[in-house]
């Protein structure tokens, strides 16, 4: 076990520098998007300014895609199908934006084609869809991503700087929410268990997905909660282990505000990440005596326009002949579905 030891003691007590790559100077790809909804919109927002090109779009409705594209993606190639979006000869990479009940679908209808898939988290709802997907790109030979953007954004790169050079001595806690009043009377998608509503596949992903990297990935979980009238969890509290025996406490709840924050506690210091703590955000290494010791601060005006560094990874990759991402391998993936699958099997 670490010992404690007094900041004042502890050498380089300071942030790293992020290395997140400059979107700006990524290869460009051109992108099709599966999907004509309010994060196909957020992405194709991020991708301006960037060599990133969306150039199709898909959706079931042709006016809709017309009508995305007009207003998102002036130039871009509207398509009233996913089969015809997937076909598109000019498309390299497709973003599977539809919602997560519909991912192992629309996702093997795009690796089918022959084209890389960055797919939106959730991969899948379940961990067998997702091992569905990733068995399908592995045999393909294309690269695939889960969409869990908080990887590559800046604050969470000096995270992973200061677990690996062991700045906060021996983690010990991890604490994380992520509560947002969505439910009842938001949509219609995290209501229904049809289409694999509930708090923790769309919100609890976060803090467990944090989790996950903050400990060195997850072993064991359990939970309490409570669901819907219509069997879909409104809201779930539960702890994660890792293989170091460190453990996190989290919280996800669809029909409350919380401050949305999280900690990455050891025995010479610990990260605080401010509200907000999966966008772009303020944080702050705090020694055993809670002096602050530095601080990274977030762009405010920021937020999903951090959509892009997650562009910019897959687009590095692809272009260097990698096939998934480091830094969100696959295989985690389907972990973090097995732990919420495990966790919303015991709430039902």
């Amino acid at each position: 076990m670490t010992t404690q030891r007094p900041h004042a003691d502890v050498p380089g007590m300071k942030l790293p520098a992020p290395r997140t790559p400059d979107p700006a100077g990524a290869p460009g790809l051109r992108w099709g998007l599966l999907g004509a909804g309010w994060i196909a919109s957020q992405m194709a927002f991020s991708l301006s300014g960037t060599r990133q090109q969306v150039v199709a779009v898909g959706s079931r409705d042709a006016a809709r895609a017309r009508a995305f594209v007009e207003e998102h993606a002036p130039g871009a190639r509207p398509h009233g199908s996913y089969s015809s979006l997937v076909a598109d000869p000019e498309v390299d990479v497709v973003y599977i934006a539809s919602p997560h009940s519909e991912h192992l679908e629309h996702a093997l209808l795009a690796i089918a084609a022959g084209k890389h898939v960055l797919v939106e988290k959730p991969m899948t709802p379940t961990a067998d869809e997702a091992r569905q997907v990733v068995a399908a790109a592995r045999e393909a030979g294309v690269f695939c991503m889960e969409a869990l953007w908080t990887r590559f954004l800046p604050h969470i790169d000096v995270l992973r700087q200061v677990l690996e050079a062991g700045l906060l001595g021996e983690v010990s806690t991890v604490l994380a929410d992520h509560c947002v009043p969505l439910w009842p009377d938001g949509p219609e998608r995290l209501a229904s268990p049809d289409l694999a509503g509930g708090a923790i596949l769309d919100l609890g992903i976060y803090p467990l997905s944090f989790a996950s990297l903050a400990l060195g990935g997850l072993t064991a979980a359990t939970g309490l909660g409570t669901l819907t009238g219509r069997g879909v969890d409104r809201r779930v509290a539960f702890v994660a282990q890792g293989p170091t025996g460190a453990v996190a406490s989290l919280a996800t709840d669809m029909s409350v505000s919380s401050p949305t924050t999280a900690s990455v506690n050891g025995t010479w210091a610990r990260l605080e990440l401010e509200t907000m703590f999966y966008m772009p955000t303020t944080m702050h290494l705090v020694g055993t005596d809670g002096v602050v010791l530095d601080t990274m601060v977030g762009d405010p005006i920021e937020q999903h326009r951090g959509l892009r560094h997650e562009a910019t990874e897959v687009a590095l990759l692809i272009t260097a002949g990698e096939r998934e991402s480091p830094l969100m391998p696959l295989d985690e993936s389907v972990r973090t579905l097995e732990v919420m699958d495990g966790l919303l099997s015991s709430l039902r």
